[in-house]
Order: structure tokens, then C-alpha cells, then sequence
């Protein structure tokens, strides 16, 4: 099987939704916001300043996965946003199939700190970015971009370097 699916993962305010939609919409492939798979209970949580726990994030991660490999066996391909800032979440969620490919959108805290600043109507308050950059595992076996490039640009790089 051909690669048909591409995880953009990040810390929140790296960019993996404005990337991971324009890609998929260039390509004219399905997107798949993982924040709207996380339960209520967690929306709730982070939504109040609380970082999730491994527990609390099981329920989103076999969400994420489901979908993944419905996906898959339909091989239809598709785009997803997801934080999955550690290594055993992106092993729960397949990323070492083959046709499977992760990006990972790398920048400073201060620099995402300043794009939350300015974002407004997400839950995830800029409060809980310390505990993101906490929790990051950075990834070994995946396209790793700098966020301070364009959307367009990181589009266009991922595109070059999967061969999409």
C-alpha cells in the first residue's frame, strides 16, 4: 500500500490544523481534526487550565486510531491534526506502518507562546503550553519543519519531501 496517511503533529499553536487542512485540501484528501475526537470530559479539563493525563487521553487515542485504520482499510486517504506529543501515543496510534507518515511542526515555546496569544475560541489555554513542552517526546521518525516558515511554505515542503 502507498502512503495514504499523514499525522501533522505538534504542540497546540504549532499549526497542525492550518497545515494539516491546507494539505489535505491540495490534495484533495479527507482532514481529520483529532482535537474533535478528545471526549467532553477532556475539553473540560483543559478547557479549565488541566493538563491531561496518559489515563485521560487513552479514550482519544483509540478514538484516533480507529480512525486511522478505517481509513486505511478503506485506503482512503487523509490528513490529521493530533498533539500525540509522546512516542507511546504515536506507537498506539500505528505511526510505524508503512503507510503511515508523521510531520512533526517543531517551535520554541516562545514562539508558539506568542501565536496562543493571539488565537481566540480554542479551548486549550496558553496556561497549559508549559506542560505540552513538558510532555513533548520529539519524534526520531518523522519530516520534522520549522513553524516559523509560511503554512504554504510547510505545505509545499511536505508535499516535496513525501512525494505528494
Amino acid at each position: 500500500m502507498n502512503l495514504c496517511f499523514v499525522i501533522i503533529m505538534g504542540v497546540s499553536g504549532s499549526g497542525k490544523t492550518t497545515v494539516g487542512s491546507r494539505l489535505a485540501h491540495e490534495l484533495g484528501w479527507t482532514f481529520i481534526e483529532g482535537d474533535s475526537l478528545h471526549p467532553p470530559e477532556n475539553i473540560a479539563k483543559m478547557s479549565r487550565g488541566e493538563p491531561l493525563t496518559d489515563s485521560d487521553r487513552r479514550p482519544w487515542l483509540d478514538r484516533l486510531r480507529a480512525v486511522i485504520d478505517r481509513m486505511m482499510a478503506r485506503e482512503e486517504p487523509a490528513v490529521m491534526a493530533a498533539s500525540v506529543l509522546k512516542q507511546a501515543y504515536r506507537t498506539r496510534l500505528g505511526v510505524e506502518r508503512d503507510a503511515v507518515q508523521l510531520v512533526y511542526l517543531r517551535g520554541s515555546q516562545a514562539v508558539v507562546q506568542r501565536r496562543l496569544a493571539q488565537r481566540k475560541g480554542h479551548f486549550m489555554p496558553p496556561a497549559l503550553l508549559a506542560s505540552q513542552f513538558e510532555a513533548l517526546e520529539e519524534p526520531s521518525n518523522a519530516l520534522i519543519l520549522d513553524i516559523r516558515e509560511s503554512p504554504a511554505s510547510l505545505v509545499a515542503e511536505i508535499r516535496l519531501q513525501l512525494g505528494l
